[in-house]
């Protein structure tokens, strides 16, 4: 029993054998659900190349499906789509604007790597031809051990152990995201109405011995016992594509939330496991590319099936005008054995490959006129008509197919040359009405499928990983926080040496900004990996949509192009021209302008990849406007004139300073004179004074 049970990471245990019946009787029912809808595909694919049967190798057919499908094809897809990430808010969101550009790089990375355009053209022509077309996503990382190079303080978990028992830890050299196409006959899912209520997916995967004993190494033994898995095909095709390969199902289940490996015809399952990858709507498949479907059942119809009794007359015409045509021969009939016809005659009309000739032994009684013409033609003037006749019946059922699948003479470029351009241009919007809804559910499918490829890049993806494949480089957390205390002891330092400078008198250096390399200067303008890896993980915030460029998938039209490009460069350059009169005029207003700008330019597609260059713009723009404005410059008049007044400002100040030191030297003489004469009254009042001894 433990060797049949397996245990999810939730604490869930599974009966691998019990798991493995159930899942192939729910295989079984949708099989038998789809077998009219698979079997009825068989037969169209047959017909679309030409690839007929024993009974009917000779019988001659009219390609039209091939015909209707080689239009088709590229008016409903023609290249590979564009994927755009948007904000869900147009604001200014540094964040969220570098997040989604990481992610519109590697996104277009991925499609490219996955060559997403072969496999949209070949989910295009299922879609076509069988009205159903189908991808299947995964994520892939490739491991190397990682040498910490210390010793653990703790005891390593066994799953992190080697085989010596030395502790090991792996690091991703890469990661991407696989993008698997699968033929309409290797899909299941459960039986429902609409895609919303389909309960699991499956799909079928031809596994080499190699590649199957490396995903399930112990599968091997299950598959001897079981004697299932293998799948030779009906065909030769088939044997020879399955031969030494194993089909072994991958099944999603929703309502169980688990996935399931289980080899075709095996009544065990291989494996049971959580799923690998945590999507928003659970399935690693978008919903499927369906063409005609009704609200009974998600059994689609596909096109072949409206128009198919037209094209086996049209089958049973052609091959009426084959035989006719074969019987426009020159038929010679004459006279056997009566000596009517010379032996030199009849040799010189003898048939090469186009002229029969059929001898007449009753010559009289085949003539009207008892033998009298020597050589009877067979008149062909009737097989002509009837040629004719069926060619035109063939052509009306043409037309008729046409009229079914919406080919109108304008896909097919008939148009004529007395038209005027505005008449071409309707009809063809007219003639290409009726594929506009083949259009858009391709578009929807690519759109679908790159969302996959986003959620999985948000979820998985590492930093270093995200910015490798973009090319942008963001700084980190610890980086951004280590030029911050950087210019932080720049600005201590700066303050020291003024400290310094007032203690010796000296006067102290003019206060400068921390200067940082221009490339530094503007890597920390940008947000941090870790801020922006963060809002990507975060699915309730991520705060961004991905979509499809609006008719990217089918033929380009230059002129729309060109003229959306004119339009934003029109919108942008009126508006500049507005704006400037009235930022000098009103300087308050700058700010209320350039947002207005950027809001205008956020509505255009040409004006995208400009947003990052307007913005940091238009902030200069506003910080400047409401910044002081320094005084005018004097006129040169007015500079004489000031130089004038600040030469009589000075002469009047040095005249004024020469008064007050003449002043104070005519008061210091003043004072002297005064002590002097003192000094000579004390003298003579002294000598004046008789001697006191006396």
């Amino acid at each position: 029993m433990d060797d049949e049970a397996t245990t999810l990471p939730g604490g869930e245990q599974y009966d691998l054998a019990k798991v493995g019946a159930h899942w192939q009787q729910e295989l079984e029912r949708g099989q038998r659900y789809f077998k009219s809808w698979i079997d009825r595909c068989t037969k169209i694919e047959k017909i679309y190349l030409q690839q007929a049967d024993q009974a009917n190798a000779a019988k001659r057919r009219f390609p039209m499906l091939w015909a209707n499908i080689s239009v088709l094809q590229p008016a409903v897809y023609a290249r590979v789509p564009q994927p755009v990430v948007e904000r869900r808010f147009k604001d200014s969101q540094p964040v969220a604007r570098m997040a989604s550009e990481l992610v519109e790089r590697n996104l277009a990375f991925t499609a490219d790597d996955a060559d997403l355009d072969s496999l949209m053209r070949a989910v295009r022509d299922d879609f076509l031809l069988c009205a159903r077309g189908t991808v299947w996503l995964r994520y892939e990382a490739d491991f190397e051990p990682l040498d910490i190079g210390v010793e653990p303080s703790n005891a390593p978990a066994p799953d992190m152990q080697g085989d010596d028992g030395s502790p090991t830890a792996e690091q991703i050299t890469d990661e991407r995201v696989c993008m698997d196409y699968v033929h309409w006959s290797d899909f299941l899912h459960s039986p429902a109405r609409r895609w919303k209520d389909v309960t699991w997916v499956a799909r079928r995967v031809p596994m080499t011995d190699e590649e199957f004993d490396k995903r399930f190494p112990e599968g091997r033994a299950s598959l001897a016992a079981n004697g299932a898995g293998s799948n030779h095909g009906t065909n030769q095709t088939e044997r020879a594509q399955n031969e030494g390969k194993t089909y072994v199902w991958e099944i999603w289940c929703k309502s169980e939330n688990y996935t399931v490996w289980i080899a075709e015809g095996s009544p065990v399952a291989l494996e049971v496991s959580e799923p690998p990858l945590k999507l928003t709507r659970f399935f690693p498949c978008p919903r499927p590319a369906f063409g005609t479907l009704s609200t009974s059942s998600l059994i689609p119809v596909p096109d072949y099936v409206y128009y198919q009794q037209q094209c086996d007359e049209i089958d049973m015409l052609t091959k009426r005008v084959n035989k006719l045509t074969d019987q426009l021969r020159l038929k010679i009939f004459y006279p056997s054995g009566d000596g009517s016809v010379s032996p030199a005659i009849e040799k010189a009309m003898r048939p090469e490959n186009d002229t029969v000739m059929v001898p007449i032994p009753e010559w009289a009684a085949f003539t009207d006129k008892g033998g009298s013409n020597a050589i009877v033609t067979l008149p062909i003037d009737e097989v002509q008509k009837v040629i004719v006749a069926c060619i035109e019946v063939r052509k009306q059922l043409v037309e008729d197919v046409y009229q079914i699948t919406g080919i109108s003479d304008i896909v097919r470029g008939d148009t004529q040359a007395s038209e005027t351009a505005t008449a071409q241009r309707i009809k063809s919007q007219w003639g290409s009405i009726r594929i506009r809804d083949r259009q858009a559910e391709l578009a929807r499918f690519a759109r679908d499928i790159v969302n996959l490829a986003g959620e999985i890049i948000c979820d998985q993806f590492q930093p270093e990983t995200l910015m490798l494949v973009s090319g942008i480089q963001l700084p980190t957390a610890a980086q951004k926080q280590q030029v911050q205390m950087q210019m932080q002891q720049q600005q201590m330092a700066q303050q020291q040496a003024a400290m310094r400078a007032q203690q010796m008198g000296q006067p102290a250096p003019p206060p400068q900004p921390p200067q940082l390399p221009p490339e530094m200067q503007k890597l920390m303008e940008q947000p941090t990996i870790d801020e922006v890896v963060q809002l990507l993980r975060n699915d309730s915030v991520r705060g961004f949509r991905i979509d499809i460029e609006t008719d990217s998938t089918i033929e380009p039209d230059e002129d729309a192009e060109k003229q959306r490009r004119m339009e934003f460069v029109q919108m942008v350059g009126g508006f500049m021209q507005q704006a400037g009169a009235i930022a000098q005029q009103t300087p308050m207003l700058v700010p209320v302008m350039v947002e207005t700008l950027l809001f205008a330019a956020r509505g255009f597609r040409a004006g995208r990849q400009l947003e990052n260059t307007l913005e940091q713009v238009g902030a200069q723009l506003s910080q400047s406007a409401t910044a002081p404005r320094p005084p005018p410059e004097p006129t040169p008049e007015e500079m004489i004139n000031l130089k004038t007044a600040q030469v009589k400002a000075g002469a009047e100040e040095k005249k004024a300073q020469l008064s007050v030191a003449q002043a104070q030297i005519e008061h210091q003489t003043t004072v002297e004179r005064a002590r002097g004469d003192m000094a000579a009254q004390a003298l003579q009042q002294f000598q004046q004074q008789p001697p006191a001894y006396q």
